[in-house]
C-alpha cells in the first residue's frame, strides 16, 4: 500500500482533507478511491460560495467503469476548485494527493478536523474492507 502523506486526515468514504493555517482545507480522492475508479475522464465540482453540510454530496466523479460522488467531509463554504481538472481529469489519477487536489473549502463554525480519520485509522479500514 501507498504511504498516506501524514498531513491529511481521511473519511471512510475516501476522501482526503488537508488543513491549512488559515482555517480552509484542501479536498481530494485518495489514491485508493483513485485506483478503485480506474481512469477518470470527467468531474463535476461544486460552484464558488456553495455551502455544504458535511456529508453532503458536493462533486461527482466520473471514470470509465462508473460515476461517483464525493462527498463534503466538513461543513464550509467552497473557496476554489480545480479548474485544471476541466481539461485533465487524468490528474486525480496521477497525482491524487498534490496536482489532483479538487476543492478548497472555508470550514464552518464547530468543523471538526478530529472528527476525520487519522492515516494510520484509514489504512486499518482499508485493511477491514480487502
Amino acid at each position: 500500500m501507498a504511504h498516506l502523506p501524514a498531513d491529511l486526515r481521511f473519511t471512510p468514504s475516501h476522501e482526503w482533507v488537508r488543513p491549512h493555517d488559515d482555517g480552509t482545507v484542501t479536498i481530494g480522492i485518495t489514491d485508493h478511491a483513485q485506483a478503485a475508479l480506474g481512469d477518470i475522464v470527467f468531474l463535476e465540482l461544486p460552484d464558488i460560495d456553495r455551502s455544504v453540510a458535511a456529508g453532503e454530496e458536493m462533486a461527482v466523479v466520473e471514470s470509465v467503469k462508473a460515476a461517483s460522488d464525493i462527498y463534503a467531509p466538513l461543513s464550509g463554504t467552497v473557496l476554489a476548485v480545480n479548474e485544471t481538472l476541466e481539461d485533465a481529469p487524468e490528474t486525480v489519477n496521477e497525482d491524487c494527493y498534490g496536482d489532483g487536489w479538487m476543492l478548497r473549502l472555508k470550514l464552518a463554525e464547530g468543523a471538526d478536523l478530529t472528527t476525520l480519520l487519522s492515516a494510520e485509522q484509514y489504512e486499518k479500514t482499508l485493511g477491514e474492507e480487502a
